[in-house]
């Protein structure tokens, strides 16, 4: 079934036209997205089929009965309306039919009490509208909106306390976040989707991956995020040029489809000219011997290669920048370290807000570490720590020998608004001349009279793209880079990474941008609260250790029941595996992502002590604990042990052993009863009586956030038990 279909839409501003005859349909349950170049038209189509701006010619259709949403990149909301009252209002329909089921909940019972017939017409008039309405309310889900409403609210990192914040004091990425929360609530049978990803961290990007991946109508995507449109696309849409050409699959699909399609064309041109230059050069031979027949020849050929149907050259892709980065001088081996690093600061109320704490990092020449995790966790605030524009509340930092930071700042606040894209440049970098700098702006697409455009009246793709110039031009050795991709088309981050890998230097980069994080980590920072988690290699890397890490659980829970049973904690031989859990057997105390978990073949005395750096997830931080001493060979002062001191050893490390299984077993049996009471609880809060009783409602939710502050304890007692 076509949803949506346009038919040659033509739209210029000027002498420039920006879409020519464009045609495509899109069929029920699609999910498209549509990809080309800053400034390409993407934005404009979608305004167009969303009948906010008329086209010069051609039309649209959407089909009959369907219904459209559009998140824009600019809101449309009222600065003196909270949150709540913003998203209050896609609900509004349902707090009617409960206000006229509450009225019709009291006028039944006030007929009751007077006694009425209920063969009274009145009586069947009213009970019979109560139970209509009772069923469109339960069939339209009117008994779970409010549970859906906060689900996804909270999934935007929207928490109940946010609720009565004025849309005023939102900030960009806030006001975007709840756009896209509004619009999914109103679930339109088409959704189309402009930038959705932008302001999103990784665990919102996947959440809205599950999301879409799960929706039942249609969707259209305009997105510079590669993994996301590999994620979910059925189809590409590709404007360039002012053409549209539709392409089945996947981004990485439609790249390489696109190549291929590109390499073909560019031979069979090829091809087609040579042909053309060969028949015009026996032309030339055969008229220049002047023979009659020979004449004929060539007037013969002549009639032929004009019938010829001659390919058009392919287009030149659309322009993209050249860069490369170099350095000055080398740095010394060790670039940054880092040890108990925190940060806080003083609220408006006068508490103290604590960020992060214990950050421990060794950053090392040649490494490029990008640094992930939710939003307001101070990301950009430790990549400030770390190049000495801000200072730590506590801990230690050293940078190495030679170390010299190039910063690109994601709000572009180093860019001076008042300066011309040439003065800009030019105040930086005074050595260079006039014509060498535009040399450099023209390979930044600055081209022309476009180098006396005002910085404050660039887009936010030129100014990425200014930010980056500077940053090239800059020689440094570490560069440290906020959100780098943000604002670049795709074409602009496939340089900007190229460049990056071919960098002799170091590379620290804060980035949710996981196709950017696939290409370039080589080791991926996760910042928490309490600290930070390293794990080796790229974006798919970390995302499978992470999943091992949680489905570590029911290792630990075996591990922890083995020593209980087997001699009281005197431990498996060393290099014999554990027998795995029996089938469907799940641990009641789970692991968190970034708990460290022993591996397989560990021996009861090595699980006893610290857990070895699983396969490079987090540093081992220095340790060592009873296992490792377990291996001395004498004394502090160097004498062998006697048989009776070892044996007095071995039972001292069986006791601590036993000692530290019985209180992980205590606190699993605390967890899991604190799992089940939570459970229940939150089954009983979705009840529609309890939903409908505010009152009840709150003393539970007090109740469900005192339960979850003690597992939270209690979990953190459990990983520091079993490190």
């Amino acid at each position: 079934m076509i949803v949506l279909s346009a038919q040659e839409i033509t739209k210029a501003y000027g002498t420039d036209t920006i879409l020519d005859r464009v045609s495509f349909r899109v069929g029920q349950g699609d999910r498209i997205g549509i990809v080309g170049a800053n400034g390409a038209g993407k934005t404009t189509l979608l305004e167009i089929l969303a009948g906010r701006d008329r086209a010069d010619s051609g039309t649209s259709y959407l089909s009959a009965g369907m219904t459209m949403g559009y998140l824009r990149q600019n809101d449309t909301f009222r600065d003196d309306r909270t949150v709540l009252e913003e998203v209050a209002e896609i609900y509004e329909p349902f707090r009617k039919m409960e206000e006229e089921i509450a009225a019709l909940t009291q006028r039944i019972a006030e007929l009751g009490a007077a006694g009425t017939d209920p063969e009274d017409p009145e009586y069947r008039k009213v009970m019979a509208r109560y139970g209509t309405l009772q069923e469109t309310f339960e069939r339209r889900g009117g008994f779970s909106y409010k549970s859906e409403m906060r689900g996804i609210l909270n999934s935007m990192a929207f928490g109940e306390e946010t609720f009565g914040k004025p849309i005023r004091s939102l900030s960009g990425g806030e006001r975007t976040r709840l756009a896209l929360a509004c619009l999914l609530m109103k679930k339109p049978d088409l959704l189309m989707l402009d930038e959705p990803t932008n302001h999103l961290d990784i665990g919102m990007l996947k959440w809205l991956e599950q999301f879409l991946r799960a929706y039942s109508g249609t969707v259209i995507m305009v997105s510079h995020d590669r993994y996301f449109l590999d994620q979910l696309c059925t189809g590409i849409f590709e404007l360039e040029h002012g053409r549209m050409t539709c392409w089945r699959g996947n981004y990485t699909a439609y790249a390489e489809k696109k190549r291929q399609q590109r390499e073909a064309d560019l031979r069979a041109y090829r091809k087609q000219q040579d042909e053309i230059r060969r028949q015009e050069e026996m032309i030339r031979r055969f008229k220049g011997h002047g023979t009659e027949h020979l004449a004929k020849r060539a007037a013969s050929r002549e009639k032929k290669l004009a019938s010829m149907e001659r390919l058009d050259r392919p287009e030149a892709e659309a322009g993209s920048i050249h860069m490369r980065f170099s350095q000055d001088f080398k740095s010394g081996t060790d670039v940054l370290f880092g040890e108990g690093l925190t940060q806080s600061f003083r609220e408006e109320d006068g508490g103290v807000r604590t960020l992060y704490e214990n950050v421990d990092f060794d950053i090392k020449s040649g490494d490029r570490i990008c640094i992930v995790g939710p939003n307001g966790i101070g990301k950009t605030t430790l990549l400030r720590i770390m190049i000495g524009d801000q200072v730590p509340t506590g801990g230690y930092l050293k940078v190495g020998h030679n170390v010299t930071f190039g910063y690109y700042d994601q709000r572009q606040q180093q860019l001076d608004p008042r300066n011309t894209v040439l003065e800009e440049v030019h105040d930086s970098y005074r050595l260079y001349k006039d014509s060498e700098i535009r040399s450099f702006l023209g390979r930044f697409l600055f081209r022309g009279d476009s180098v006396f455009t005002l910085v404050g009246d660039l887009s936010g793709g030129e100014k990425a793209r200014l930010a980056l110039l500077k940053l090239m031009l800059s020689g440094a050795n570490v560069l440290v880079l906020d959100e780098p991709t943000n604002h670049l088309d795709i074409a602009s981050k496939e340089v900007f990474e190229d460049a990056l890998l071919d960098y002799p230097g170091t590379v620290i980069a804060v980035s949710h941008d996981r196709y950017f994080l696939n290409r370039v980590a080589t080791k991926i920072f996760e910042l928490g609260r309490g600290g930070i988690t390293r794990f080796e290699g790229g974006y798919d890397y970390y995302e499978e250790k992470r999943a091992s890490i949680a489905s570590g659980r029911q290792y630990l829970n075996q591990m922890g029941a083995q020593g209980n049973s087997d001699g009281m904690g005197k431990g498996s031989s060393a290099g014999v595996h554990p027998s795995p859990a029996p089938s469907g057997q799940t641990s009641s105390a789970p692991a968190r992502a970034g708990d460290p978990i022993p591996g397989p073949g560990l021996s009861g005395a090595q699980a006893g002590g610290p857990p070895a750096d699983a396969a490079g997830i987090r540093a081992a931080a220095g340790t060592s604990g009873a296992a490792g001493q377990s291996g001395a060979a004498g004394t502090p002062g160097g004498r062998p042990l006697s048989a009776q001191e070892s044996r007095d050893q071995k039972k001292q490390r069986q006791a601590e052993e036993r000692r530290r299984m019985r209180a992980l077993k205590k606190l699993e049996e605390e967890i899991e009863d604190l799992e089940e009471k939570i459970g229940a609880l939150q089954e009983e809060m979705c009840r529609p009586a309890v939903a409908m009783d505010p009152v009840k409602l709150r003393r539970l939710s007090e109740e469900l956030g005192g339960l979850q502050e003690k597992l939270d304890q209690d979990y953190e007692e459990w990983a520091e038990i079993g490190d």
